[in-house]
């Protein structure tokens, strides 16, 4: 379940940026699947995993930066955009990794990060569980804590959620609108690229074809059932990926495989319908400062 929830809580916490900005985040996928391949790009081409690691970031950081050009400057309706960046990211993935690699399947192995948080081995009880797990778990925890300090204790999380909430209004009290619409699409790339990135070089050591596995959207209901609470973001994706990791121990009780796989997209079909009834996005999101 903890090593499931790394890209969970990671891309639906750059979902919350991007809707408290007034972005829709439907091009999460997109993002998460751009930064597994230049992160499996990066590491292949360099040895180095880390600098695989900043690739991820930035091939997650152009695909949101994309998504922003589209919906702030030329104010393309923000469900098209992130669709069509799925569906682009899907397409250009498989057909580079066969230019590079010659298979339209998966990669060649490359460096991988692997590094466990093995200082935590004497903690009683649940020491030799978080033990083997990656160093991004932490990563995951303190970016959830610090962005709802920024987002709600802050000056610049104050103006972000007005842009959020209300563009025209901000706009009228000089806050550079666009400036900080782009600010929560990068940071949502960044974070969702990050997210890619664990899928290839830390969980695994290659990509895969469409790696992401639909995580983007379940990022999506992560984030709209957290109210795009950072800390609620937290308790959110562990119960998605509780839901992800059932499915893979029952597998081996006899159950058809492909009933079991159903689960976590079951989860989140029940919970965009049952669950999520009264939650209301920021108002302006889709709205612009001239409108």
């Amino acid at each position: 379940m903890f090593s499931m929830s790394i890209p969970l809580i990671l891309a639906a916490l750059g979902g919350v940026y991007s809707v408290r900005s007034g972005i829709m985040a439907l091009g999460l996928e997109s993002m998460i699947l751009t930064g597994a391949f230049t992160a499996a790009v990066g590491s292949f081409y360099s040895g180095n995993a880390w600098i695989g690691l900043l690739c991820g970031i930035l091939g997650g950081m152009i695909f949101g930066l994309c998504h922003g050009i589209l919906c702030i400057r030329y104010k393309v309706n923000q469900v098209i955009s992130g669709i069509g960046l799925n569906l682009l990211a899907t397409a250009a993935s498989t057909l580079l990794m066969q230019i590079i690699w010659g298979n339209k399947g998966n990669s060649e192995a490359v460096a991988s990060v692997n590094t466990k948080l093995t200082f935590l081995k004497d903690i009683p009880i649940l020491g030799d569980i978080f033990s083997r797990q990656s160093v991004l778990l932490i990563f995951a925890i303190a970016a959830c804590i610090l962005s709802w300090f920024i987002l709600f204790k802050t000056p610049f999380g104050l103006r972000l959620r007005m842009v959020g909430e209300n563009p025209k209004a901000a706009s009228s009290m000089g806050i550079p609108v666009r400036r900080m619409k782009y600010i929560g699409v990068l940071v949502c790339g960044a974070l969702a690229g990050l997210a890619g990135a664990y899928l290839s070089i830390d969980s695994l050591n290659m990509f895969v074809r469409d790696m992401s596995a639909s995580r983007g959207y379940i990022a999506i209901a992560i984030a709209i059932l957290s109210r795009y609470n950072p800390l609620s973001v937290l308790l959110c994706g562990s119960l998605f990926a509780l839901c992800d990791a059932v499915q893979i121990y029952v597998q081996g009780y006899g159950i058809p495989s492909q009933l079991v796989q159903m689960i976590p997209y079951i989860v989140t079909l029940l919970v965009l319908a049952f669950g999520v009834k009264n939650i209301q996005p920021p108002a302006g999101v889709g709205k612009y400062e001239d409108e």
